[in-house]
């Protein structure tokens, strides 16, 4: 671990040589792709540097004591500082094998949301839409852009499908592990006996592609323009701006409808095509490689049930790591870091346990 430690931080030493040329300075591209990499090896190297500074206080000390001929309060003083330092190289040594886990090329990605209603019909439809609340909520707590791709609204308000996109860096690290089946529990405003209804609604988070990523053959794809429709009123569109992508290789129907021209709807549009190939692409990778499977598990599966929503307890259960909060209200309301800071230390931790057992 040590060596390839110090072989980063050689690299690290040699980015930061490199951004003060001026040759390299002009040269816009290759600035801000060095810079890139030298903000991401910073957090290990800072962590490496302080795991370095205390070892030597740890030596120090432990030559002190071993030398011998310390008075008794002196001596105290060293062994507690040897004791401390000795702690403290444990627990850094733990936190330099998490920041040198292989990092998720996709993590500092945009990313496209999903959200289908399932089981439950209107309630679902309502809480597809409180799910669209939450995680934009959520968004615009971290400064990032939010961008509606496409509805489908029912009377009631809710959704029975909604897609949107948010633009931010690190946005994908945060929501990636919001796929899958979310199931809520409460007790519906039509409901008169006050019964409570079980509803599901399906999440699928998708990576932004880039273009250069994935060429698409404009001959596999059939393009559809028909008119926008909705739940009614002023906002049904009146022209046949909205646009249905059907691309035959894969098999996969794009639909988007929530802009007024007809090229906006078929840009957006492109860009779900493009995130969910590169989707398939990263699944059929990671069905290859045993390692990156184990540690996926329970992350990517829309057909898995993830997380329960309990309104008349008011707590939210995460069923893949066992964690359950009472504090409904906040969390609904885009308070969502202790939530997917404890999923996210969960997966780093099982994904250390299959890097230490291969």
């Amino acid at each position: 671990m040590f060596d390839k430690l110090q072989s980063v931080e050689a690299r690290f030493e040699e980015i930061g040589q490199k951004l003060m040329n001026p040759d390299i300075m002009s040269d816009q591209e290759q600035y801000k792709k060095l810079m890139k990499e030298h903000k991401q090896l910073l957090p290990l190297v800072e962590k490496f540097q302080e795991y370095c500074a205390t070892k030597e206080s740890a030596d120090e000390a432990k030559g002190l004591l071993d030398a011998g001929g310390l008075d008794k309060d002196f001596k105290e003083l060293v062994q507690e500082e040897y004791d401390e330092s000795k702690n403290k190289l444990e627990a850094l040594a733990n936190e330099l094998k998490l920041l040198l886990l292989p990092k998720d090329p996709n993590d500092d990605r945009n990313v496209i949301i999903e959200i289908r209603g399932g089981a439950g019909g209107d309630e679902a439809a309502l809480f597809a839409a409180t799910l669209t609340r939450m995680y934009s909520m959520y968004a615009e707590s971290k400064h990032w852009k939010i961008e509606r791709i496409n509805s489908n609204e029912t009377e009631l308000g809710g959704y029975k499908e909604v897609s949107f996109m948010i633009e931010g860096e690190g946005a994908f690290s945060r929501f990636k592990y919001e796929s899958g089946v979310h199931r809520v529990q409460r007790v519906p405003d039509t409901e008169t006996q006050g019964r409570i209804h079980t509803s599901t609604v399906t999440v699928a988070v998708l990576a932004e592609a880039e273009e250069v990523e994935l060429e698409i053959n404009p001959a596999d794809l059939q393009i559809d323009t028909f008119r926008a429709s909705g739940a009614g009123g002023q906002h049904i569109n009146k022209t046949d701006s909205a646009i249905r992508i059907t691309h035959f290789p894969s098999g996969l129907v794009v639909e988007c409808q929530d802009e007024r021209s007809q090229h906006k709807n078929k840009d957006k549009a492109m860009k779900v095509l493009r995130s969910r190939l590169l989707e398939q692409m990263v699944e059929a990778q990671n069905e290859s490689i045993a390692s990156d499977r184990r540690a996926q598990v329970g992350t990517g599966d829309r057909s898995e049930r993830i997380r329960t929503y309990n309104y008349p307890q008011g707590r939210i259960t995460d069923h893949r790591i066992g964690l359950t909060l009472y504090k409904i209200d906040q969390i609904l309301n885009g308070d969502m870091d202790e939530l997917i800071d404890s999923i996210i230390t969960y997966y780093r931790a099982e994904m250390l346990k299959s890097e230490s057992e291969d």
